[in-house]
């Protein structure tokens, strides 16, 4: 699962981010009403916190330039001073993604409003 996940969602495949999310729902989706017989939560929520570091990554890369960067966490409501600090990190880009501040600016709430699904909400959706 982890590896079909890691190429839907590879950083340099050169697919836009709507389609990224919409091969990646239909994978989830897929494999859950599959498997949605057998109790897998914890299994399902370790694989979203993998999947959400996997997605900051994408739009840290994407965003790419400092100052790009900067205007993109300003925008998401960081303040300037640490939106400055943070976008000229030169760490690479896994380590940025589990950096708090992208953690605190692109939100679970806001993965969801770009359109990806995560496997514990769709696990609930349909077995509820």
């Amino acid at each position: 699962m982890r590896k079909k996940v890691k190429e839907l969602t590879s950083r340099s495949n050169g697919v836009s981010n709507e389609n990224r999310a919409a091969s990646l729902r239909r994978y989830i989706m897929g494999w859950i009403n599959y498997f949605k017989v057998a109790d897998m939560k914890t299994l399902l929520q370790q694989t979203d916190e993998w999947m959400r570091r996997r997605i900051r990554m994408i739009y840290w890369k994407q965003w790419k330039r400092v100052r790009t960067k900067y205007k993109m966490l300003t925008s998401l409501g960081i303040y300037e001073q640490k939106a400055w600090e943070y976008a000229n990190t030169r760490k690479n880009y896994w380590r940025t993604s589990n950096s708090p501040i992208l953690s605190k600016s692109l939100t679970n709430n806001v993965i969801r409003g770009f359109g990806f699904l995560f496997f514990s909400d769709y696990y609930r959706q349909v077995t509820a």
